[in-house]
């Protein structure tokens, strides 16, 4: 079932567009069957879990407030009324979001319903919930709030990405709301999982290819139509369904670029570039060619099955790890299972010198990706396969 957020849209006053969830009508359930099956779901749901309901709020914004706040700064970011103000750009409530560009997401905590947990994070849970009144799966993030300006920059980064962004390469968005001293935000789960999950022993190379592109357009749209890079390419922020779709996920370190220029440092310094972790003394600043360089390492784990270096306990100090990244060798695909064509299109991404990286726009016109474009490649069936083995493995441990 796949849901879509703004249509139909509702003009409201000051020009003002609401946008409702609702499942498409290309998507509804095509029979009285499937019909039967949601709703027996539903009542199973509901009979297995009727005193778990999803998690409240651990407690009032103020009871998160060191004495060292001031009142004054609580007062910066939610009024009397509860709502939660990300500097005029966002005002988040119980009952949804409404961004500063006039759109608006109207959804509530009454509307969902907990089914389980997804994982945890370093910044709050992910949950499996029912939107009771379109009878949609959606996940939802739920993040306690604190007043760090980190933190708070991370939320609103996050939720300008996902509602800007309509592209198949990245998850949907469904709306967000605010309740005493947590955030919430729902988005489509994808019912397969991240990547790192489900790679194994290395994927075959019409399926790293297929995911590869999927990745590419996804980083390309960021760059071309949000102007944002990344900052955190990793198998574990690639999500894949049951249909065999590849989609980004995890904005919440992604970077504003300015003359196609980034300056702060965050994300997994394991996937950083070498001019990330070693920045040039001329330069305190870094390009998309950053998200390149953890792009590559991407496919060489998602095709050998494992991360292309060493564990850092491997080394003597952490500063050998470090000092492999930057000044060794790169990585590259296993020999005896990859063309010449798919290691090429590793080594160009993992060229040392950041400027001599292709654009996302190249690396579409390599060999590598363009013998896959149009191939007849099952996602669907391989996608199934590894999940299930996914399933297997860790019902053994």
């Amino acid at each position: 079932m796949s849901l879509q957020t703004g249509e139909p849209e509702s003009p409201v006053t000051g020009g003002t567009t609401v946008k409702t969830i609702h499942v498409s009508s290309n998507h509804k359930l095509s029979s009285s069957h499937q019909q039967q099956h949601l709703t027996s779901r539903t009542r199973t749901i509901q009979d297995n879990q009727s005193k778990r309901v999803l998690r409240k709020p651990p407690g009032r914004l103020s009871e998160l407030v060191s004495p060292q706040n001031s009142f004054t700064r609580v007062r910066d970011y939610v009024d009397p009324s509860g709502k939660l103000s990300f500097s005029g750009k966002a005002v988040l409530h119980a009952q949804g979001v409404d961004f500063s560009n006039g759109v608006s997401y109207k959804i509530n905590m009454e509307e969902l319903k907990y089914i389980e947990e997804l994982g945890k994070g370093q910044y709050g849970t992910v949950q499996k919930v029912l939107h009771m009144p379109t009878g949609a799966i959606m996940a939802m993030k739920e993040i306690r709030l604190e007043l760090d300006e980190n933190k708070l920059n991370q939320i609103l980064m996050e939720l300008d990405i996902l509602h800007k962004s309509n592209s198949a390469y990245i998850i949907e968005f469904y709306g967000a709301f605010f309740v005493e001293s947590c955030v919430y935000y729902c988005m489509e789960y994808m019912d397969a999982g991240s990547l790192d999950k489900l790679y194994g022993d290395g994927v075959p190379e019409d399926v790293l290819a297929t995911m590869t592109i999927s990745m590419v357009k996804g980083l390309q749209f960021m760059k071309d139509k949000l102007n944002k890079i990344h900052r955190d390419v990793k198998p574990t922020n690639v999500l894949a369904n049951m249909k065999g779709e590849i989609k980004l996920c995890d904005f919440g370190v992604s970077g504003q670029l300015i003359h196609s220029l980034a300056r702060t440092y965050t994300g997994c310094q394991s996937y950083m570039a070498p001019e990330r972790i070693k920045p040039q003394e001329s330069s305190t600043t870094y390009t998309v060619q950053s998200d390149v360089w953890s792009l590559g390492l991407s496919i060489i784990e998602l095709g050998s099955g494992k991360y292309p270096y060493p564990t850092p306990d491997k080394y003597s100090s952490i500063l050998g790890y470090i000092n492999a990244i930057i000044y060794e060798d790169p990585p590259s695909l296993p020999v005896d299972r990859f063309s010449e064509e798919s290691r090429d299109f590793v080594a160009q991404c993992l060229k040392k010198d950041p400027q001599a990286r292709p654009t996302y726009a190249q690396l579409l016109e390599h060999s590598f990706l363009k013998t896959y474009e149009h191939a007849n490649v099952d996602m669907k069936g391989w996608v199934q396969k590894a999940y299930e083995a996914h399933l297997a493995s860790a019902n053994k441990r």
